[in-house]
């Protein structure tokens, strides 16, 4: 395995690495979106994505692949090209979260953070997404699919590897692939951010009640600050 990108290759992603790091008053803070633009490359940061983040920031390989083995969103092997999560938070899993990963581990005939033969589904149990209110919730390459249950996950990985148009709940009317949401994550948009609903109802519920009571928020200068540690007394 060659722990270097071809020159074409290294040549095209400096100019993307010299944008990144433009974008930062410390070089070394541009590591995360340099590691999806070398992602958004193979699918995955392979060695040859550690020596060039490596290259571009003046880090040392190990300082690099321990940021990349910390968090999750970055694959050290092969990802499907439409990367399926199913949350497992609390909420997702008492709503049906757990039942619908195991449905969908056996039905694909894989385990956790695996893809399917094809290459194009792969699945991981992941944590939470700031979706309760439609929980239990999946996601495919971080598009929400919103109060799923094992039938209708099942129905979305079928969808998937038969090439279906597949539309988010929410969010852009079509499905990127993989390595399209990896480049996206490394700051270049691909100017479809606005698409479809943003809020669903069940989100925005809040701010219906607020304005239907006419709630408001208190005013800050109007609020007390709290006491200092030691200083109840100046409280009373």
């Amino acid at each position: 395995m060659s722990t270097t990108f071809p020159e074409e290759v290294r040549a095209r992603l400096e100019v993307d690495a010299k944008e990144i790091i433009g974008r930062y008053p410390r070089e070394r803070s541009a590591l995360l979106p340099l590691l999806h633009l070398v992602q958004a490359e193979e699918g995955y940061v392979s060695a040859a994505g550690i020596r060039f983040c490596a290259d571009q920031l003046g880090l040392t390989t190990a300082e690099v692949t321990a940021v990349a083995t910390f968090y999750t969103m970055y694959k050290r092997r092969p990802t499907g090209e439409y990367h399926v999560g199913v949350c497992t938070n609390t909420l997702c899993a008492v709503m049906g979260g757990d039942e619908i990963f195991a449905a969908l581990k056996e039905h694909l005939g894989v385990g956790n953070d695996e893809t399917t033969e094809d290459g194009r589904v792969s699945v991981e149990h992941i944590e939470c997404n700031a979706a309760c209110d439609f929980a239990p919730v999946v996601m495919v390459n971080w598009e929400f699919f919103d109060n799923q249950t094992p039938e209708s996950a099942r129905r979305l990985v079928d969808d998937l590897r038969l090439g279906k148009d597949v539309k988010p709940t929410r969010g852009p009317d079509r499905l990127c692939t993989w390595k399209e949401a990896s480049r996206i994550l490394a700051g270049f948009g691909d100017g479809r951010g606005t698409e479809g609903v943003q809020a669903g109802r069940p989100s925005l519920e809040g701010l219906r009640l607020a304005r239907e009571r006419g709630w408001a928020a208190p005013d800050p200068d109007s609020v007390r600050p709290a006491p200092a540690d030691g200083d109840e007394g100046s409280a009373k």
